[in-house]
């Protein structure tokens, strides 16, 4: 038996946090905040937890919305032991680093303590590596049997370092996809699952309300997005390209670089820039240590300019070009977002969005936006008009809500608790799953709410 506890990320994408009771030892899976929430709203609840065994966190992966309210829960209890892969554990030093300039422009509360840098140095020497497959042991304080709980990692192939997590204990298993990805991305290959059937699954249901029919294969993807860049470039026109500087910004360059090394796609300038550049080099560094699809591909030796070394912005449409800008969503003071204004008016260029865009973001107006038509951006600006063209693309880093389906039947999934989605997403997983087998049990776990899994 065991307990499950959502803290955050329960019927949401964000602040993805869950608490896990195995016979006495305290387990959190992650520890992120939600981006489209605002100081302490954006952080999990960790008063839910406060009176609990609390023994380790481990993190499936670097993107904030799982890991950067780790600080938070380490001020509170500075004993927990973290644990990591390698390269997630090389990406939390540089974006909690970042992360504590976005704290502090968001947060006026004067019992609010944001973590400093020098606590940042700190938490990422306390944190334990484990390397994918190696099997490692967790022993809580108060753990009630002589058996440790087993954990091992397996590559989830959504961004560098990302893991699914398996924990056994006493014949039975508990497997974690945190964000999982079953294709094959430019740089990162498909995920790999566990051998064994599984007891409790807890799964993402990002793209669970997503149509399939309206993703397109990855090679599909890129001939679209080629023939479309080639129609800008060519007219002269410069193309922004809001990204994720974690991940999207890696494979969206690796994309333009390999069309332009095959004749498909226009040489041109590239800009990026700032965090995103930093993570070029991690990527590099780690890419014969995972299971990358191109380990000839080096991110920084890619010619770039520097996005931030750009103080007039018309200087961006002198000669055609990529830019590929933070924030992947184009949240208000954030340099897609002032770009992505700039661009509106400039009718030979184009606005190409390559992910998800949640809908109550800035990059969700953006996205649906039509040219010749307005845009609102906020209830305190004037409506904005589109002269340029709005091109959506879609290269994923989750799994398709088939693959998810395909993920429970594989492991022979007994329990599947739905996390990391929209109501519509879990609804639908949840739905398909029991059509799948009538025996599952399926949880939609709501934060506070714990669950016993016998």
């Amino acid at each position: 038996m065991f307990t499950f506890l959502p803290i955050g990320g329960a019927g949401e994408i964000g602040a993805s946090c869950f608490y896990l009771n195995i016979s006495g030892t305290g387990v959190i899976l992650d520890c992120g905040m939600h981006p489209q929430k605002t100081g302490l709203n954006a952080l999990p609840d960790f008063e839910l937890i406060k009176d609990l065994p609390l023994d380790y966190v481990i993190i499936s992966h670097a993107h904030q919305d799982h890991l950067s309210a780790l600080p938070f829960l380490i001020q509170k209890h500075p004993y927990l032991k973290i644990i990591t892969t390698p390269q997630t554990r090389a990406l939390a030093e540089i974006t909690l680093h970042d992360s504590i300039s976005i704290w502090k422009d968001q947060v006026n509360e004067k019992t609010f303590k944001i973590y400093s840098h020098e606590e940042i140095d700190l938490l990422i020497q306390s944190i334990e590596y484990k390397s994918y497959h190696e099997e490692f042991f967790l022993t809580g304080y108060n753990h009630e049997t002589s058996e440790p709980v087993k954990v091992k990692f397996f590559d989830a192939g959504h961004i560098l370092g990302s893991a699914g997590i398996l924990l056994e204990h006493k014949g039975q298993n508990i497997f974690y996809t945190g964000d999982i990805n079953l294709s094959s991305q430019e740089l990162m290959r498909r995920a790999e699952l566990p051998e064994a059937s599984i007891n409790t699954l807890i799964t993402e249901t990002t793209y669970g309300s997503t149509d399939s029919f309206s993703l397109r294969s990855w090679k599909d993807e890129k001939e679209r997005f080629a023939e479309e860049a080639n129609k800008i470039l060519n007219k002269g026109g410069s193309i922004l390209l809001p990204v994720f500087s974690l991940g999207k910004t890696q494979e969206t360059l690796a994309v333009i670089r390999n069309l332009i090394l095959k004749g498909k796609l226009i040489d041109t300038d590239i800009y990026t820039g700032g965090l995103g550049r930093k993570i070029n080099r991690v990527y590099d560094y780690n890419r014969f240590a995972v299971n990358y699809s191109d380990t000839e591909l080096d991110l920084s030796a890619i010619p770039q300019k520097n996005i931030y070394e750009v103080s007039d912005y018309n200087d961006f449409f002198k000669v055609p070009s990529f830019i590929l800008a933070s924030s992947g969503m184009m949240l208000k003071q954030t340099i897609s977002y002032q770009l992505g204004k700039k661009w509106l008016n400039m009718k030979d260029s184009a606005i190409f969005t390559v992910g998800y865009m949640e809908e109550t973001t800035p990059g969700y107006k953006f996205a649906n936006a039509k040219k010749g038509g307005t845009i609102i951006l906020s209830d305190f600006e004037k409506p904005l008009e589109v002269k340029c063209r709005i091109k959506n693309f879609r290269f994923g880093a989750h799994s398709k809500r088939e693959e998810l389906i395909g993920i429970v039947n594989k492991l022979k999934a007994e329990n599947v608790i739905l996390v990391h989605g929209d109501l519509s997403s879990i609804n639908w997983i949840g739905a398909n799953v029991l059509k799948l087998n009538k025996e599952i049990k399926v949880y939609a776990p709501q934060k506070g709410k714990e669950i016993i899994i016998q």
